[in-house]
């Protein structure tokens, strides 16, 4: 038994848990699976992981941007978090190895899900294995106590796999709008603001009409068509604004961490000037990595899980619409900033301005309200997410008390899902006894099945096609991202995007 524990520790620690190694090996199998030169897979499988690495190191560039900006923002309105006894890092210190071993353990029952029910998307998502396998353990945890490690590993190792299993599944017939294409799926716990983003934006408004992309602006604002300097000037003036009214020492303290010597308001500018540069080398990686791996999986999906798709993280949609991704963010934090003084105003809660989870589910919810909605859906998309991390923040924290109820800080939407239907199933099993526990992933697995039944009754779910053998991403290009239609970013290069989608 502790073989076994020690290798899916492992795996756990070493490939699910560094996501370049597991899109690099994903990638490498799927190339010898074609049978492809060797040369071309060598250059293949180090394009993606390369790919990836680009990816991360402009998410460093502009949360680092982000965790000074909350850094602000938080000193501007006076807030004191709220203080937790027990800690994420405490509970990790006795019960990591459980959740390593979820990780490890329900991927395993995941794959297995997708070969059975041909649901199709395999989620590779690194990180988000990692914490969806946290929240369930701590929700398992916090209902039943400290149960037999088998027993909660078993009983999470399910429920995990049942969420990635039927999570890129629900946002399939949407993500096919958004991408224009089939290739691969959306793996991330921003899915319930992206789906509500997307039906609900298509309410207000229409993707013909108002699509970001396409807006037309005067002459002398043409400028903000270029999503590197919109971000800049947009993020740059926020954080500036906001250290009018933040304590000097807390703004003179962020502007040090970058320089000494440097002045906090001219740090303010180079904020905003890095985290737009953070947006553009993370867009160039998705596309360096989207270039490798969609035509990669192709092997795997005609010779280990046939028919499957890639299910990637929220930066994949992000270069469809650039300008949604921002809209998105600037909504989502607009809607948290406000009911951030209204809780503090009636005494409910002192919420923390999560930037990094206002940034992320933000964008995507705005690119999927976009895609059905444009401009308006994607402002709605953006107002959703600040509304789930608002409200989740402050109903969330007390249910987590007895475990780390800093994961209700550290939430995406989704999370706060996971946590209501295992907690509030687990309350019933929890009458049941210890056996209570095995409630929660047999009731979670019951609606992956009726969903999985459903979605193929009424044609949500098309015919398996051959992934297509050129990614849509075939040039890595972050001044002008490509969208479903194939154009770029206006009016303006209506001629180049032409000749992109006859390519």
């Amino acid at each position: 038994m502790e073989l076994v524990e020690g290798v899916l520790e492992f795996l756990a620690n070493n490939i699910f848990g560094e996501v370049a190694i597991l899109i690099g090996i994903i990638t490498l199998v799927g190339l010898i699976l074609q049978r492809t030169p060797v040369e071309e897979t060598v250059a293949g499988t180090l394009r993606a992981v390369i790919g990836v690495l680009i990816l991360f190191i402009g998410v460093d560039v502009f949360t680092e941007g982000l965790s000074s900006f909350q850094a602000i923002v938080s000193s501007a309105v006076g807030l004191e978090p709220p203080q937790a006894d027990n800690t994420l890092g405490d509970f990790l210190g006795t019960h990591g190895g459980s959740v390593a071993l979820v990780i490890a353990l329900g991927f395993l029952v995941h794959l297995i899900l997708v070969r059975l029910f041909n649901t199709r998307y395999v989620y590779l998502t690194g990180h988000l294995l990692f914490w969806i396998a946290v929240v369930t353990v701590a929700s398992i945890v916090e209902i039943f106590g400290d149960l037999g490690q088998w027993t909660i590993v078993g009983a999470a190792s399910l429920v995990v796999a049942a969420y990635w299993t039927l999570q890129p599944l629900v946002l399939a017939p949407m993500m096919r709008k958004v991408t224009g294409s089939d290739d691969f799926g959306f793996a991330h716990t921003s899915a319930l603001a992206a789906y509500l983003g997307g039906k609900i934006g298509g309410k207000a408004g229409s993707y013909e009409q108002h699509d970001t992309e396409g807006v037309r602006l005067p002459q002398r604002l043409s400028f903000f068509k270029d999503v590197n300097v919109s971000t800049a000037l947009v993020i740059g003036v926020i954080i500036l604004v906001a250290m009018v009214f933040a304590e000097v020492d807390v703004a003179q303290e962020q502007a040090a961490a970058y320089d000494e010597d440097l002045n906090r308001w001219v740090w303010g500018l180079i904020a905003g000037l890095r985290f737009a540069a953070g947006i553009a080398i993370l867009l160039y990686g998705v596309r360096m990595f989207l270039a490798e791996i969609v035509p990669a999986f192709k092997g795997i999906s005609e010779k280990v899980i046939p028919g499957s798709r890639p299910a990637l993280d929220a930066p994949a949609v992000f270069p469809f619409a650039p300008t949604a991704v921002m809209l998105g963010f600037i909504s989502a934090t607009a809607v948290f900033l406000v009911l951030m003084g209204v809780f503090a105003a009636i005494g409910w809660f002192v919420l923390v301005p999560p930037m990094i989870m206002l940034f992320f589910p933000g964008a995507a919810a705005g690119v999927f309200g976009n895609a059905f909605g444009g401009w308006r859906g994607a402002v709605i998309g953006g107002g959703i997410n600040g509304l789930f991390l608002a409200f989740g923040q402050a109903i969330s924290w007390g249910y987590l008390s007895d475990t780390a109820p800093e994961l209700a800080t550290l939430a995406d939407p989704d999370w706060y899902l996971i946590m209501v239907l295992v907690m509030g199933i687990g309350a019933l099993g929890a009458l049941l006894g210890e056996m209570g526990v095995w409630l929660v992933p047999v009731v979670l697995l019951v609606v992956f099945v009726v969903w999985t039944m459903m979605a193929k009754r009424v044609g949500a779910e098309p015919e398996a096609e051959p992934l297509s053998g050129d990614s849509p991403f075939d040039a890595p290009d972050v001044s002008r991202a490509v969208r479903r239609d194939g154009h770029g970013d206006g009016a303006q290069d209506d001629d180049q995007g032409d000749e992109r989608s006859e390519r």
